[in-house]
């Protein structure tokens, strides 16, 4: 027996906790992972509380990450006793995810665990890290260098928007925040290298169509009218990597930025990206890292208080990332 958050939908409602399950209830898979650690992102949060439609049947076990130690393996990429990291692939939305004491994956999903990092950092960097360094990777790959100019980065207190500054900061961009919590200037800029800190009321009310060149590149957590107000604002040249929704999925925007300023609007999206160029980004995350800035980054939290803490991320309480113990 071991323990699972499970979410369940029914006559009762939508609910969301911890059951004793039998590793024989799992659905396919030809890995079994001792899960060590999870971790808890805003779509884990909105799939729990049922605040969103994530979850693709029911019952569910949530949990988009997880790291741990593969116990048992019918595949011959994987034995007993390595380690393993797994986020995305819709884990945790489709199939049974990591906010359980075992978890049964697909072979082709996991991701050796870089000897530099351990399960506990891993989850520290979850999903959300990996969407980073992929937003930080698009920019690269339009040509976006630091001696251009500032980059900005929205939504810069939760996970992705954290792990943004923290990879700009260390590949030596400039980095600007925009928050809706500016109380919070001080671990924005000391702890994560942001060199000034913007109000999010700057960007998330409708705009002109072109607007002042402030930033030449940006990383857009939050979607709607600010994504649009930071394409308007980007330099001539200038990119910005969009992978987030948290004002809205529209797009209230013009052409102008992109006919008239050669703006580049790139899309990232971590959950289907390449399994063969998976195990490269973690490496440069690991380098990346270091082990000391992990703990500022991430809190943790036990299995069975997660069905709380996701209230509270999706409330705004929740600063960085949120590491989930599942031992």
């Amino acid at each position: 027996m071991f323990k699972a958050l499970m979410v369940r939908k029914d006559d009762e409602g939508h609910r969301a906790r911890i059951e004793n399950l039998e590793l024989s209830a799992f659905p396919a898979g030809d890995v079994v992972v001792d899960v060590e650690y999870s971790s808890l992102n805003y779509k884990d949060a909105l799939a729990i509380t049922g605040r969103g439609p994530i979850l693709k049947s029911f019952p569910m076990v949530p949990g988009i990450d997880l790291a741990g130690t593969v116990s048992e393996s019918d595949s011959a990429d994987f034995k007993p006793g390595d380690k393993v990291l797994l986020t995305g692939w819709g884990v945790g939305e489709s199939s049974w995810g990591g906010l359980a004491q075992k978890a049964k994956v697909a072979s082709q999903h996991l991701v050796l665990l870089p000897s530099s990092l351990s399960t506990q950092q891993a989850m520290s960097i979850g999903t959300a890290g990996f969407t980073a360094m992929l937003c930080v990777e698009a920019l690269e790959a339009c040509g976006i260098t630091p001696e251009q100019g500032p980059v900005l980065v929205t939504g810069a207190l939760g996970g992705v928007g954290s792990f943004a500054i923290s990879l700009l900061a260390a590949l030596g961009y400039t980095v600007e925040a925009s928050t809706g919590r500016v109380e919070e200037n001080d671990w924005l800029l000391k702890s994560l290298g942001a060199s000034a800190v913007i109000n999010r009321d700057e960007l998330n009310a409708p705009g002109k169509p072109l607007q002042k060149s402030r930033w030449n590149a940006a990383v857009d957590t939050v979607g709607s009218h600010t994504l649009s107000n930071v394409c308007a604002s980007l330099n001539y040249g200038g990119a910005v990597a969009a992978c987030g929704m948290a004002q809205g999925m529209d797009l209230p925007a013009s052409v102008a930025p992109f006919i008239l300023r050669a703006v580049t609007l790139k899309g990232v999206d971590s959950v289907r990206y390449p399994a063969e160029r998976r195990a490269a980004v973690w490496q440069r995350l690991a380098s990346l890292l270091s082990p000391e800035q992990l703990p500022g980054l991430a809190g943790v939290c036990r299995l069975d208080e997660v069905a709380e803490r996701a209230v509270e991320l999706l409330d705004g309480k929740v600063r960085g990332r949120l590491v989930v113990d599942c031992r």
